[in-house]
């Protein structure tokens, strides 16, 4: 994990939104999805700014009480590669940005090895504020910030979303089969809205000290450019309403009832 990592001092920047087009729209394959969701990068960057905002401000967990700082992520907000790790170190709840330690550092390198620089992709994680001592986020944390993740995705729109360790995979497949079995396998998931490739690897912070997990993260990693170079997947339909004219009217049939479902297990996130 990058909670850990020690890492230089550097400015702090709540979100970094480069675009590669200044305010142009990004081009995206025909869909169910609505045109508003097609957004110019300076929209992309103000809407990102007021989640921020409102983040940066949170008090839906005990995880406020002992935060320096929200690590809210940073790089690009046109981005067709997003990251989301499991949450700030000590450095990043100092600094404000996430991955700036040795497992920053790797990244970085994995990032320069397929051609891309960290002001490409877009950087995040799970939680949004450091878990005390660096312990494991618990249930309750990771579902008071996933509506922050949710908005990131939701506004950033990537193509490919790689989880990084068994936390954000777990809670972005809404399933709790381990990283050492998803690793380098891709999949459309449904994520809010959006359809997107998602790609479990490990977590470099891992991979720094397990030469085989190194090698299978590298391994892995070549492959995102072959992902990228698939596009968007097909998009999930939206069901079009009709429009009512006057007089017109609705009749709901009463449908005969069902036995209520048993509530489904929480999900084990460990």
């Amino acid at each position: 994990m990058d909670r850990e990592d020690p890492g230089p001092a550097s400015p702090f920047y709540p979100v970094i939104v480069l675009a590669n087009t200044a305010n142009q729209p990004r081009a995206r394959p025909s869909s169910g999805i609505p045109s508003p969701a097609v957004r110019s990068a300076a929209e992309r960057r103000e809407l990102l700014k007021a989640v921020y905002e409102e983040a940066r401000g949170c008090v839906r967990c005990q995880l406020h009480q002992t935060r320096t700082t929200v690590v809210f992520g940073n790089g690009n907000a046109n981005a067709d590669l997003m990251f989301v790790g499991e949450a700030p170190g000590a450095n990043e709840d100092r600094l404000g940005l996430p991955f700036v330690g040795q497992a920053g550092k790797l990244l970085d390198k994995l990032l320069a090895e397929i051609g891309l620089e960290r002001k490409d992709v877009f950087v995040a994680n799970t939680l949004k504020c450091r878990p005390p001592d660096n312990r494991d986020p618990h249930p309750g944390e990771i579902e008071a910030c996933n509506e922050y993740l949710r908005s990131q995705v939701d506004l950033i729109e990537p193509t490919v979303i790689c989880t990084l360790g068994n936390f954000a995979t777990k809670l972005l497949r809404a399933d709790s089969t381990g990283i050492s079995r998803l690793h380098g396998r891709e999949e459309v998931r449904i994520i809010g809205p959006r359809a997107v490739r998602l790609y479990p690897l490990y977590h470099p912070a891992a991979a720094l000290y397990t030469p085989s997990m190194l090698e299978a993260l590298r391994a892995d990693f070549n492959r995102i450019p072959e992902l990228l170079a698939l596009g968007p997947p097909e998009q999930p339909s939206v069901l079009e309403v009709p429009e009512l004219e006057e007089g017109d009217s609705i009749v709901v049939e009463q449908l005969p009832t069902s036995p209520e479902p048993e509530h489904a297990a929480q999900l084990g996130l460990f």
